[in-house]
């Protein structure tokens, strides 16, 4: 990863949802195909709309899945964006504290002046090195702003 710009985007729980996402909508197609006419238990008829639903059905069921390949990281010496599941963040390196990756955690995140801690999902823990070389290289862009900030008097 370069030191100057930094993008991590996590790998495991991006094919384990892929995976996913296609599997549900096999089975949903795979049901829907196999509502046909009518039952003889007089429960009643299954029609050409309810089997396009079934497959619509598994359709947003698999974009729901994927929502969870939406995390990313980007950052540079400007600062950092963070995109999660839900909510993106764009933040100046001005705000944050310093990037932690706790024994244990899910995944890694940003702890900020104020005391809040942002979660990075797209540094997960299930990706091993992958994440914690992620880690570091957001670690030195803190650093170098760290150091910007320090070797200049007009920083202050």
């Amino acid at each position: 990863m370069s030191d100057s710009l930094v993008t991590v985007r996590p790998r495991r729980i991006r094919l384990v949802c892929w995976a996913s996402a296609a599997a549900l909508v096999v089975v949903f197609s795979l049901v829907a195909t196999s509502l046909t006419g009518r039952t003889g238990d007089g429960y009643g008829s299954f029609q050409r709309g309810d089997q396009l639903a079934m497959v619509g059905l598994g359709v947003l069921g698999a974009l729901g899945i994927l929502l969870f390949t939406r995390p990313r990281v980007i950052a540079d010496a400007r600062g950092v964006r963070v995109r999660n599941v839900i909510g993106s963040y764009e933040l100046p390196w001005e705000v944050v504290r310093g990037v932690r990756f706790d024994r244990g955690a899910p995944w890694a995140s940003l702890e900020l002046h104020d005391d809040d801690l942002l979660p990075m999902v797209a540094l997960q823990a299930a990706d091993k090195e992958f994440a914690v070389e992620g880690v570091r290289a957001l670690r030195r862009l803190h650093q170098a702003h760290l150091a910007a900030l320090a070797g200049d008097p007009a920083a202050h």
